[in-house]
């Protein structure tokens, strides 16, 4: 009898403690875990690396990105479906409100200045464009290149990558004064589809982000072991070139001088194309996405950026003769 007692006593404390067990909830720290971020697909370069090296020195840590149209991107933050996203602007009073309301910590940071370059076929002779003749051919009162320069070019043809990128935001916003596009203008449908538009179209021109052009990114070659052991280098960072199937116009601002977009005229605003690139996070502290979010507004992920031919928020770029 006292055997059975004893038998019926050890099987209830094996089945309370079964049923108080239960499946294990996963482990999430700043350097482990699995998160989502929604980037604006203009800066996937610029991210792709920044993931890549932060999940090679914290093997635990895994970062789903999606690379979407900004407006996409924005969306699924306030709609609660990802904690970080990357985008072309800071979030609006409203919107961080609106975050707050629904229990979440938001913190945003300005992380780099991007600029917006404008490729063209090689074969096309322009060579430089002035900031009022770009906002003349969105709205549709240049329509060829002849009104331009002197050109056998034919009609201007304006390529972005998606109708609700924000490159074709800032456009609207910094150069068109309010005016609706012109009938010129094309979307793609993805990054690459306005390179193969610019290099089957002579008379075509793309408006892209300047990590896009850059050789350093188009090469792919580095692994980011590499990647690492040149953040770990404690010499300087070497200037982005750019990529020769397409031609990098010139653009002129408020002088007469015009500029390519290279970082040293990004940083003192003598190239007038650029805008800020924005992280934000709706997570508390000691999340993978304040982790992450710490790693790219880092020193180490600042020098990252550097080496995409964008402009870092907080480091200053090297000062170089260009053979301009």
């Amino acid at each position: 009898m006292k055997n059975i007692k004893l038998y019926i006593s050890i099987l209830m404390v094996v089945l309370l403690t079964s049923c108080n067990s239960g499946p294990k909830k996963p482990v999430t720290t700043s350097t482990s875990g699995t998160i989502t971020l929604m980037c604006d697909n203009s800066f996937e370069n610029i991210m792709q690396q920044e993931i890549d090296v932060f999940e090679f020195q914290y093997p635990k840590a895994h970062i789903l990105a999606r690379y979407l149209p900004q407006r996409d991107v924005i969306d699924s933050l306030m709609q609660l479906k990802t904690r970080a996203i990357v985008i072309a602007r800071d979030l609006t009073d409203a919107e961080k409100k609106e975050l707050k309301k629904n229990k979440r910590i938001v913190r945003s940071k300005m992380i780099a200045v991007d600029a917006l370059a404008l490729i063209v076929n090689p074969e096309n002779t322009i060579e430089m464009i002035s900031r009022k003749e770009i906002g003349d051919i969105l709205t549709g009162k240049l329509t060829e290149w002849n009104d331009v320069e002197p050109s056998k070019m034919g009609d201007i043809r304006i390529v972005f990558d998606h109708e609700n990128s924000s490159t074709v935001q800032y456009m609207r916003d910094s150069l068109m004064n309010g005016e609706p596009f012109g009938p010129n203008i094309h979307a793609q449908g993805s990054i690459n589809g306005v390179f193969e538009a610019v290099k089957k179209n002579k008379n075509a021109i793309g408006v892209i982000g300047v990590s896009w052009i850059t050789s350093d990114m188009r090469s792919g070659e580095a692994s980011t072991q590499d990647l690492v052991n040149q953040l770990n280098d404690e010499g300087g960072v070497n200037m982005a070139e750019f990529d020769n199937s397409v031609k990098v116009l010139k653009v002129m601002g408020n002088t007469r001088e015009a500029y390519k977009p290279y970082q040293q005229y990004i940083y003192d605003g003598r190239y007038p194309l650029f805008r800020q690139m924005y992280m934000v996070i709706a997570s508390a502290g000691g999340s993978l996405e304040h982790g992450f979010f710490s790693f790219v507004t880092s020193f180490n992920g600042q020098k990252l950026i550097m080496k995409t031919g964008v402009m870092p928020a907080v480091m200053h770029p090297q000062i170089v003769q260009l053979g301009e």
